[in-house]
């Protein structure tokens, strides 16, 4: 199977043999990214950011998530 990596444009910028390589040529472009299969498969987003330090993101946007902001109460199992 082969994924294809599109710009945010639409633009196809690579085409890769399997998901780990498309996921790292997504990583290397370091900008908002599609990545489709032909049997359907679809993700988008702009791959690689996963720490935060000091309060930041990686491209130096504060993150400020806090699950007791969350609207809804969480619904437990029991």
């Amino acid at each position: 199977m082969t994924y294809q990596v599109f710009t945010k444009d639409g633009c196809s910028v690579a085409v890769c043999s399997s998901l780990d390589s498309a996921m790292e040529k997504a990583k290397a472009l370091d900008q908002f990214v599609t990545i489709k299969s032909a049997d359907g498969f679809e993700v988008v987003g702009m791959f690689g950011v996963d720490s935060v330090k000091n309060g930041l993101c990686p491209d130096g946007i504060k993150y400020n998530w806090d699950k007791s902001a969350r609207i809804g109460r969480v619904k437990k199992n029991f």
